[in-house]
C-alpha cells in the first residue's frame, strides 16, 4: 500500500482546504511531520484512517459525523477527505464526507445532510477515473479486503503509536493477549474454546438426563415390585449406576415370577369351589320359581272369575258396533254432502254481493251513459237471476271487452305521438340556440385568428433573439470575471510589492543588526575567555598558568545567546522576505493570465455591456416563453372554429327534417282522437273502460260458477239422505240416529278390543300354567332355601375374585418389571456412546481451557496461538532492536507462568552485556522507546505477512523520539532509513527540533486563529 495524495477540507483543525503530496515526501524515503502541540499533526493521520475506514483511530473514534468538522470552517463549506493510494496493484481514490448541518436554502435554520462516500479507480488504458461504488458498506468491505487488515490492525501496523507498544512491553499477559487478539483476530480460537465448553456442558446434561431417566425407571420398578427390590444409593453421573440398576431389576423379575405361580394355583382352586356353589344356587332358584309360578296362577284364576259379568257386557257392545259399521259409509257420505252444500251456498252469496256492489259503483248518478245503457240494464236484471242468466251476462261483457282491444292500441299510439311531438319542439328550441351562438362566434373569427397569429410570430422572433444573445452572454461573463480578477490581482500585486519591499528592508536591517552584534561579541570575546580562567590552570589561548590582568566585561558586552537571537531574527526575516517574494510571483502570474483573458477594456465598461446583454436576453426569454401558450391558443381556436361551423350545418339539416315529421304527426293524432272519443264512452279513457269490463266479466263468471255449484250440492244432499235411511233399516236399526249412536270411534274400538283380547289371553295362560306337570310337582315339594344357597355362592365368588385379583396383580407386576427392565436396558445401551462422547469432549474442553493435568503450562488455546504469534513478533523485532542497541538487547518470548496466572504470553529482554534475561519493565525510557519501536515494526511485518503479504510502502511513527540521546537517535534513524531498502517510506510524527535538522523532507503543520495549514518543503 502506497499513499499518493491526501486532500482535506474543513476537517479537524483545518478550516480550509489542504493538500498533502505523499509522492514528493516519499521520494526521500524518510520524512518528518512536525508542528507545535495542538496544530493537527495527528489529525493528518486521522484523515488517512477516516478516508479508508470511515472512522478515526483510538479514543477519537467516538467523535463521528458532525464532531469531525472543523470549528474554523466556513458555514457553506462541507467537510471532506479524499485519499489517493495504490494497493494490490490498483490505483484508487476514496472520498468521504461525514454528515453535516448546512444552512437551509430557503428560510432560516439548518438541515442535516447524510454522509457521502465515493470510490474510484484509475483506468490506465482509458487514462481516466471510473466510478466503482457510492455505498459506505461496499467501500468498507472493498478496502478491508484489499488491505487485508481491519481498522484496528491498520492503526497498529501502519500508524505506529509508540505509547501503545511501550505499554505493551510492560503489560501483563492478559493485557498483552487482548492487543494481540485484536491484531491477529484469534477470537475464533476463543470461540473454539467456548464451543467445546458448550458441547461439554451439553454432553454432561445428556448423560445426567440419561442417568436420571435410568434412576426414575429403577424407582418405578421398586414401586412395581412392592418393596421387594433394593436400590443402591447412587446419584446421576456416578460410575456403576447402570450395572447396579440392571442387577436389582433381574432379582425383582425372578421374585415376581415366583409370586405369579403361587397366585395361579390359588385361582384354580377358587374357580372349582365357585362352580359347585353356582350349580346349587341354580337348582334352588329353579324350585323357588316353579313354586311361585303355581301360586300366582291360582291367584290369577280367582281374579278372572270376579270380572266375568263385565266381560259379557263388553262382548255385546262390540257386536252392536260391528252392525253399525255397515251404516257408517252412508253416514259419512251424508255429512260430506251437507258440508259441501253449506260451503257452496256461502260462496254464491258472497259472489252475488260483490256483483251488486260493482254495479252500484259503475252506475252514474243520473241516467245511464251513451253506448252502455243496454248492457247496464241487462246486468242489473241478471244480478238476481240463476246460473244460466249470469253466464249470458258474462258472455256479453266479454264480447264488449274484445271490441276495445284496437282502441287500447290507438290510445297507446296517441301517447307516443304526443311525446314525439314534444321532443321535436325541444329540439327546435335547442337548434335555434346553437345557430344563434355559432353565428355570433363566427362573426368575430377573422379578428381572433389574426391576433393569435401575430402573438405566435412575436414569440418566435423573441426566441430567435434569445438564442443569438445566449451565444454572446458566456464570453461577456468570462471577460467581466477576468477583468474583476485582473483588478483584484493588480491591487494584490501592489500590496505584495510593498510587502516585498518592507520584508527586504526588514531582512537587511536584521542582518545588519546581527553583524553588529557579532562584531561586538568578537570585540568582547577576551572577556568571555577571561571569565573561564582559573589560577594555576593554563590559558586556552596562550597556555600560561598566571593571569595577571584578565579582561573584564563592560556594560555593553554581547554574549553568545544574544548573538544567536540576532542570527535567528535575521534568518526569520530572510524567510519572510522569501515568502513575500514567492507570493508576489504567484500574484504576478495570476495577473498576467487575467490580463490575457480580459484585455485592456475597463471593468465598468465590460460590466455595463454584460448587464445590457443580460437585460436584452431576459426580455427575449420572456417573450419566447409565450410561444408555446400562443401556439396552443391558436390551435384551440382553429378547432373551435371547425366545431362551430359543423354545429351550424347540422342544426340546419335537423330543422328541415323536423317540418315534414311534425305535419305527419298532427294528421295521425287527429284520426286517433276521433276513434278514441267513440270507444271510451263516459269513461276517462279506453284503459279505464277496459278495466271496468274486465272486472265485470270476472264477477259475473264467478257468480255463475258459484250458483251452479250450489244447485249441484243441494241435489247431492237430497240423494245422501235417502241412501242413509235405507242402510239403517237393513242393519236392524229403527232410525239413522240409532245407528250413529252405536258406532265406536277408532280409539274406543281399539280399547274395547284390547280388553276382550286381554281377558282371553289371561284365561289361556292360567289354564296352561295349572296344567304343567313340573309346576304341579314343585308345588307338592317343601319350600326352597334360596337365601342359604345365595350366601354360599356369594362367599365362593368373593374368594374367586380375591384369587383372580392376586393373580392379575402378580401378572401386571411381572409385565411392568419386564417392560421397565427392557427400557432400562435400552437406556443403558443408548447412554454408553453418550458417556464416551462426554469423556472425549470434556477432555478436549479441559485441554483447550488450560484446566486439565495434561496441559502442564495451563495455557488456553487462544493463548497458545497468541504465544506463537508473539514468538514470531519477538524474532522480527529482535533484528531491528539489536541494530538500534548496537547488539546489546534481544527480545525473547517466555512460556513461564506469572504467579497463579496462566503462562504463554511472557516477553523478556536479554542483555548481552550481562548475559542475563530480565523483564521488559526494567528498561529505561530511551531503551523502552527503541524496544517498543522495534516491537512495532516487527509486529507490522508479522501482521502484513498474515494479511496475505500486502505490501506496506508507507508507514507512520507517532512521537517518542524526545527520550533518545544523539547516538541512540542516529541508530534509530539508521534503522528507519534502512526500511527504504524495500522501497518503503516512513513518516515520523514528532515536534523534536533536532529531527528537523536531520530529516530534510518535511510536512509542517502551522496553527493560526483561522485554523491550521500544512507546508511541504525539502526532499
Amino acid at each position: 500500500m502506497r499513499l499518493h495524495r491526501l486532500d482535506i477540507t474543513a476537517f479537524g483543525p483545518f478550516g480550509g482546504s489542504q493538500s498533502v503530496d505523499f509522492d514528493t515526501l516519499s521520494a526521500a524515503g524518510l520524512f518528518l511531520l512536525h508542528g507545535p502541540t495542538g496544530a493537527g499533526k495527528t489529525s493528518v493521520l486521522d484523515a488517512v484512517c477516516y478516508a479508508l475506514y470511515g472512522t478515526v483511530p483510538g479514543a477519537r473514534q467516538s467523535g463521528q459525523g458532525l464532531t469531525l468538522r472543523s470549528d474554523h470552517a466556513a458555514t457553506g463549506t462541507r467537510t471532506a477527505v479524499t485519499l489517493e493510494l495504490t494497493v494490490a496493484g490498483r490505483r484508487l481514490e476514496v472520498t468521504r464526507q461525514p454528515p453535516w448541518e448546512r444552512p437551509k436554502k430557503r428560510g432560516s435554520g439548518t438541515t442535516l445532510e447524510k454522509a457521502q462516500s465515493w470510490l474510484r479507480e484509475y483506468d490506465a488504458t482509458a487514462a481516466a477515473w471510473k466510478d466503482l461504488s457510492r455505498s459506505h458498506q461496499e467501500i468498507g468491505e472493498e478496502i478491508t479486503q484489499l488491505l487485508g487488515m481491519s481498522r484496528e490492525q491498520f492503526c497498529q501496523v501502519v500508524l505506529l503509536p509508540q505509547g501503545d507498544f511501550a505499554r505493551f512491553l510492560r503489560a501483563d499477559a492478559e493485557s498483552r493477549g487482548r492487543l494481540l487478539g485484536r491484531l491477529f483476530d484469534t477470537h475464533r480460537f476463543a470461540e473454539v474454546e467456548k464451543r467445546l465448553a458448550e458441547r461439554r456442558r451439553a454432553a454432561e446434561a445428556r448423560v445426567r438426563e440419561g442417568d436420571a431417566t435410568l434412576l426414575a425407571d429403577a424407582h418405578r420398578m421398586q414401586q412395581a415390585a412392592g418393596g421387594a427390590m433394593t436400590l443402591p444409593e447412587l446419584q446421576p453421573g456416578e460410575p456403576g449406576l447402570a450395572e447396579a440398576v440392571l442387577t436389582a431389576a433381574a432379582v425383582a423379575r425372578a421374585t415376581a415370577r415366583e409370586q405369579l405361580t403361587i397366585a395361579q394355583c390359588r385361582l384354580t382352586a377358587a374357580e372349582s369351589a365357585q362352580a359347585a356353589a353356582e350349580r346349587e344356587l341354580a337348582e334352588a332358584r329353579e324350585l323357588a320359581r316353579l313354586q311361585q309360578r303355581f301360586t300366582e296362577a291360582r291367584e290369577r284364576a280367582a281374579r278372572l272369575q270376579e270380572r266375568a259379568d263385565a266381560h259379557r257386557a263388553a262382548q255385546e257392545r262390540m257386536e252392536r258396533a260391528r252392525k253399525a259399521e255397515a251404516v257408517a259409509p252412508a253416514l259419512e257420505l251424508r255429512d260430506a254432502a251437507d258440508t259441501e252444500h253449506r260451503r257452496a251456498a256461502q260462496a254464491e252469496a258472497r259472489a252475488r254481493a260483490l256483483l251488486r256492489d260493482a254495479f252500484a259503483a259503475e252506475r252514474p248518478a243520473g241516467a245511464p251513459g251513451e253506448g252502455s245503457g243496454e248492457l247496464t240494464g241487462d246486468v242489473d236484471a241478471s244480478a238476481h237471476a240463476g246460473a244460466s242468466g249470469l253466464a249470458v251476462a258474462a258472455r256479453r261483457a266479454a264480447e264488449e271487452l274484445g271490441g276495445l282491444e284496437s282502441a287500447r292500441r290507438a290510445e297507446q299510439r296517441l301517447g307516443e305521438l304526443l311525446a314525439e311531438r314534444a321532443g321535436l319542439d325541444r329540439e327546435e328550441r335547442t337548434d335555434a340556440e346553437v345557430l344563434q351562438e355559432a353565428e355570433a362566434w363566427l362573426a368575430g373569427w377573422e379578428e381572433i385568428r389574426t391576433g393569435l397569429q401575430s402573438a405566435v410570430e412575436s414569440a418566435q422572433e423573441a426566441a430567435t433573439r434569445a438564442e443569438q444573445l445566449a451565444v454572446q452572454r458566456d464570453p461577456a461573463r468570462r471577460r467581466l470575471a477576468a477583468a474583476r480578477q485582473r483588478d483584484q490581482f493588480a491591487r494584490d500585486t501592489d500590496d505584495a510589492q510593498r510587502q516585498v519591499t518592507a520584508a527586504t528592508e526588514r531582512a537587511l536591517k536584521a542582518r545588519a543588526a546581527w553583524l553588529d552584534v557579532k562584531e561586538q561579541r568578537l570585540n568582547g570575546i577576551a572577556a568571555e575567555l577571561a571569565a573561564q580562567l582559573t589560577d594555576g590552570e593554563p590559558c586556552a589561548v596562550c597556555g600560561a598558568t598566571e593571569h595577571p590582568a584578565p579582561a573584564r566585561k563592560d556594560a555593553g558586552h554581547v554574549d553568545r545567546e544574544t548573538e544567536e537571537r540576532a542570527l535567528a531574527a535575521s534568518q526569520h526575516a530572510d524567510d519572510q522576505r522569501a515568502e513575500a517574494e514567492r507570493r508576489l510571483g504567484v500574484v504576478q502570474r495570476a495577473l498576467a493570465a487575467a490580463e490575457g483573458e480580459a484585455g485592456d477594456t475597463p471593468t465598468e465598461q465590460l460590466a455595463s455591456q454584460a448587464q445590457e446583454l443580460e437585460r436584452l436576453y431576459a426580455e427575449a426569454r420572456n417573450g419566447a416563453s409565450a410561444l408555446h401558450t400562443a401556439s396552443e391558443r391558436l390551435r384551440q381556436a382553429e378547432q373551435e372554429h371547425e366545431r362551430r361551423v359543423a354545429a351550424r350545418q347540422q342544426a340546419a339539416v335537423r330543422t328541415a327534417s323536423r317540418v315534414a315529421r311534425r305535419d305527419a304527426l298532427d294528421r295521425e293524432r287527429a284520426a286517433l282522437e276521433q276513434e278514441l272519443a267513440h270507444a271510451r264512452g263516459t269513461a276517462a279513457s279506453v284503459s279505464v273502460r277496459a278495466t271496468q269490463l274486465e272486472r265485470r266479466v270476472a264477477l259475473l263468471t264467478d257468480a255463475a260458477d258459484t250458483a251452479r255449484a250450489a244447485e249441484d250440492t243441494a241435489q247431492r244432499l237430497k240423494d245422501a239422505d235417502a241412501r242413509l235411511a235405507d242402510a239403517a233399516f237393513r242393519a236392524g236399526f229403527d232410525t239413522p240416529q240409532a245407528a250413529a249412536a252405536a258406532l265406536l270411534d277408532a280409539a274406543a274400538h281399539r280399547e274395547l278390543q284390547h280388553r276382550l283380547d286381554a281377558w282371553q289371553s289371561e284365561e289361556s295362560a292360567v289354564r296352561a300354567v295349572l296344567a304343567e306337570d313340573d309346576t304341579a310337582a314343585a308345588a307338592r315339594r317343601s319350600p326352597a332355601d334360596l337365601a342359604g344357597a345365595q350366601r354360599t355362592a356369594a362367599a365362593a365368588a368373593q374368594r374367586l375374585r380375591e384369587a383372580a385379583s392376586a393373580r392379575d396383580a402378580a401378572a401386571r407386576r411381572c409385565a411392568e418389571l419386564d417392560r421397565l427392565s427392557a427400557r432400562s436396558t435400552d437406556g443403558v445401551r443408548a447412554l454408553a456412546p453418550l458417556r464416551e462422547e462426554y469423556d472425549r469432549v470434556a477432555r478436549l474442553a479441559a485441554l483447550t481451557a488450560g484446566t486439565s493435568a495434561e496441559n502442564e503450562r495451563k495455557m488456553r488455546l487462544e493463548s497458545y496461538v497468541l504465544a506463537a504469534r508473539l514468538e514470531q513478533v519477538a524474532a522480527a523485532a529482535t533484528v531491528r532492536l539489536q541494530r538500534m542497541s548496537s547488539g546489546r538487547y534481544t527480545l525473547v518470548h517466555s512460556d513461564d507462568r506469572a504467579g497463579r496466572g496462566r503462562s504463554g504470553l511472557g516477553l523478556h529482554v536479554v542483555d548481552a552485556w550481562t548475559g542475563r534475561e530480565r523483564d521488559t519493565a526494567t528498561l529505561s525510557g530511551g531503551e523502552t522507546f527503541f524496544a517498543s519501536l522495534a516491537l512495532a515494526l516487527g509486529l507490522a511485518d508479522v501482521v502484513t505477512d498474515e494479511a496475505g503479504g500486502v505490501r506496506l510502502d508507507t508507514l507512520f511513527i507517532d512521537e517518542g523520539f524526545g527520550s533518545l540521546d544523539d547516538q541512540t537517535l542516529d541508530e534509530v534513524l539508521d534503522v528507519l532509513d534502512s526500511l527504504r531498502e524495500r522501497d518503503r517510506s516512513v513518516g515520523i510524527v514528532s515536534h523534536v527540533a533536532d529531527l528537523r535538522r536531520r530529516i530534510h523532507a518535511q510536512l509542517e503543520v502551522v496553527k493560526g486563529r483561522s485554523g491550521s495549514v500544512v507546508r511541504q518543503r525539502g526532499q
